[in-house]
Order: structure tokens, then C-alpha cells, then sequence
């Protein structure tokens, strides 16, 4: 009983300790993308994306890479350039992009893993891009394009206004009270999947014996670094296996990522968890729903070969530039997250923030409206059970910091 106490204040420490070391980086990312959303409308976006593949294609990209970072905005976003005429490569393109280029998510990596996976992620993420649009252009699938389109013709289109120039908003007051808003909106949609992983990654870290991994990925741990082809590709695999088990969104997936690289996983299978996040059952579901069950699985294959494919390329190019990160450097378990450095300082700073654009959006200018961005269909039981789960990892949290300080 008094180990299971122990590992409970351990866990919860270490839960705790997560949340504080990526704060800073959570708020400056959502205010970025808070700010880009407001000043850089979707309307926007799909009249810049021209006929042009090449060019469609790199605006997609680049649409993506300032979008926000949650899995079901970035669907949506893409079912709306896809019905308004941008190609289905620029589409995917700024499908891949929104979840694997954004700002946020390479601050969070940097913070928990290093600089060789955040080159990882942003290289890997022009690779999925580009390995897509390869199979795209050899398969040719026009018919599953067509029908894809045809599905989404019965939808009504939003009338958002798109006539006012991002140069004035910027200056007006009102508009900063829309990012307060949306700043909100970010939250809102990331804090059940932020708490329910990164709860479980400090679970995990404490409770679960090193034998588990080296059981699940082959011959991870004990300091080996040394793979074979087929031992990396089978990281690869059973990466995507484990992040549709944690299906948890692809901020909250991170420490989980860093838990894994330091129990010994590879480069590429860590690499390949991370992008797995749209390969995943609730987003071929909504996927289907969007477009049909033909296309989405279409897009499956697409996402997963692309996934297989760059994390095997990042991986073999790392070891031949002598620049794959040590695993010893990540530090899963750390006693002193909360002494008084950059991170404390960042926190306060970023907190004010917040307490400034709270008081703003919701107290100076409260009567200002601003439209929630289109989000994904999500199933109603699925998100009921992760908001009381994630009452649940509070509940587990507050208990574990009660007995580690109090009672153990």
C-alpha cells in the first residue's frame, strides 16, 4: 500500500510538473493562432488558392502552418477549402500542415524532447505533404475526388464577411477582444485531451515497468540505439497502434512521445506516434462522414504509407548526419520542475497575458461578438466520457499531490 501511495504522488507530481513546463508555450502558441484566425479568415484563404497545383498545393501549406493545431478544426477547415474549389492535394496539404507545422506544437516539442525532433516534425511534416502529393499524382483517384465533392454539395455555405483589410483590425480594440474569445475557443477545445495525456504520460512514466516497451517495440530500452531495418519499421507500425489507443490529440500526445523515446523507442517510431494523430478511427469517421467511407480510406492509406515513408526517411538521414538524439537526454522524471528559471519567469509573464486578454474579451468588451470556427462533428458520448474523465485525472492529480506532500 505504501508503494502504490508513493507511485500515486509520483505520478501526480510528474503530471503536475508537465503541465507547468509547457504552460508558457500553450499560451503563446493559442494566442498566435488566436490572433491568426481573427486577422486571417478562412474566406481568405480559399480566394488566395489558385487553379495552380504547385501553387495551390504551397498555400495550403502555408494556411495550414498558421491554422490552429486541434485535429477536428483542422478537418473541418479542409471539408470547407475542399468544398470551396482548392484542390484535394492543397487540401491535404492543409490537412497535414494544421496538424504537423503549427507554431504550438514545435514549441511543446523543443520542450519536452529536443531540437532534433522539432526539425524532425517540421521536415517530416513538408515530407508527409510531399509523399502525398506523389501518391496522389500516381494513383489519379478522380472518380473518389468527384464523389467527394458531390457529398458535400446539399451543404450550406456560412456568410462570413471578408471585406475588411487585416491592417486596420489589427489596430482596433474590438478585434483584440475577438482573439480573447477565440483565445478561449483554443482552450476549450484542447484542455479534456491536454489533461487526459498528459495525466496518463505521468501514469505511465511511474507505474509502468521498462519491460512493457522492450516488450511492445523490440529491442527498445537498456541503452540500445542500434536498430535493424525491420525493428525500426516495426516501431513505425506499432507507434500509430499506440497513438490510436491514446487517441488524445496531438498536443496532448507529446509527453507521451517524450515518455516513449526515453523508455528507448527509436527516432522513427517516436516520429511515427507523433504523426499519427489523423490516422486515428475518430478522425476516419468523421472523414467518411465528410466525404464517404471510400475516401476516407482512401485518405487512410494515403496519410499512413506518407507516415510510414517519412519516418523511415528522417530516421536513416539523422543517422547519416550523426544527428539522431541520445535518449538519455530526455528527462521523464525530474524532482525540481518548479524552481525559479525561465520557465517561471515565461509562466508569469504568459499568465498575465491571459489574465489581460480575460479581462478584455470578457469583462471590458464583453457585448463583442466573435463566431466560433467550424469544428469536426464530434461523437456526443465519446467527448461526455473524456470530459468526466478528465474530472477524473483532476480528482487523481489534487489526491496525488495531497499524499505525496501531506501523507507519504
Amino acid at each position: 500500500m505504501n508503494d502504490f501511495l508513493k507511485h500515486w504522488g509520483e505520478a501526480a507530481y510528474t503530471t503536475t510538473g508537465f503541465f507547468w513546463m509547457a504552460l508558457w508555450a500553450f499560451v503563446l502558441g493559442y494566442i498566435i493562432s488566436s490572433m491568426i484566425q481573427i486577422f486571417v479568415t478562412e474566406k481568405r484563404m480559399q480566394k488566395t488558392m489558385g487553379e495552380n497545383e504547385g501553387k495551390s498545393m504551397l498555400l495550403g501549406t502555408f494556411f495550414g502552418f498558421i491554422s490552429s493545431s486541434c485535429s477536428f478544426s483542422a478537418l473541418a477547415g479542409t471539408k470547407s477549402i475542399f468544398k470551396k474549389g482548392a484542390s484535394f492535394v492543397s487540401s491535404i496539404a492543409f490537412l497535414l500542415a494544421s496538424t504537423n507545422l503549427v507554431i504550438e506544437l514545435g514549441i511543446i516539442i523543443s520542450i519536452f524532447l529536443g531540437w532534433q525532433f522539432v526539425v524532425g516534425e517540421y521536415v517530416g511534416g513538408i515530407l508527409l505533404i510531399l509523399i502525398s502529393w506523389i501518391l496522389i499524382r500516381l494513383i489519379n483517384p478522380k472518380k473518389l475526388i468527384e464523389k467527394a465533392r458531390k457529398n458535400l454539395e446539399n451543404e450550406d455555405d456560412d456568410g462570413m464577411d471578408d471585406s475588411k483589410d487585416w491592417k486596420k483590425q489589427i489596430k482596433k480594440e474590438d478585434n483584440w477582444a475577438r482573439v480573447a474569445k477565440k483565445y478561449k475557443m483554443e482552450w476549450q477545445m484542447v484542455w479534456k485531451d491536454v489533461t487526459v495525456g498528459f495525466t496518463i504520460a505521468g501514469i505511465v512514466a511511474v507505474f509502468v515497468p521498462d519491460a512493457f516497451f522492450q516488450t511492445l517495440f523490440i529491442n527498445s530500452g537498456q541503452g540500445n540505439t542500434d536498430f535493424t531495418f525491420l525493428e525500426i519499421l516495426e516501431h513505425i507500425i506499432v507507434g500509430p497502434i499506440a497513438a490510436f489507443l491514446t487517441f488524445i490529440g496531438s498536443m496532448g500526445n507529446i509527453p507521451l512521445a517524450a515518455l516513449l523515446f526515453g523508455k528507448g523507442v527509436s527516432f522513427a517510431g517516436v516520429m511515427a506516434f507523433i504523426f499519427s494523430d489523423l490516422v486515428v478511427f475518430p478522425v476516419l469517421r468523421i472523414n467518411a462522414k465528410y466525404y464517404g467511407w471510400k475516401m476516407s480510406l482512401f485518405i487512410l492509406f494515403l496519410l499512413f504509407t506518407a507516415l510510414v515513408g517519412t519516418s523511415l526517411v528522417l530516421h536513416y538521414t539523422f543517422d547519416l548526419f550523426s544527428m539522431l538524439p541520445d535518449p538519455s537526454q530526455v528527462k521523464i522524471q525530474d524532482s525540481d520542475y518548479f524552481k525559479i528559471d525561465y520557465t517561471f519567469f515565461l509562466n508569469m509573464a504568459f499568465l498575465a497575458i491571459t489574465g489581460y486578454l480575460i479581462y478584455l474579451g470578457f469583462f471590458k468588451k464583453k457585448d463583442i461578438e466573435s463566431k466560433m470556427s467550424e469544428m469536426a462533428p464530434k461523437s456526443p458520448l465519446l467527448e461526455k466520457v473524456l470530459k468526466y474523465v478528465a474530472y477524473i485525472c483532476y480528482v487523481w492529480l489534487a489526491g496525488g499531490i495531497i499524499v505525496k506532500f501531506f501523507v507519504n
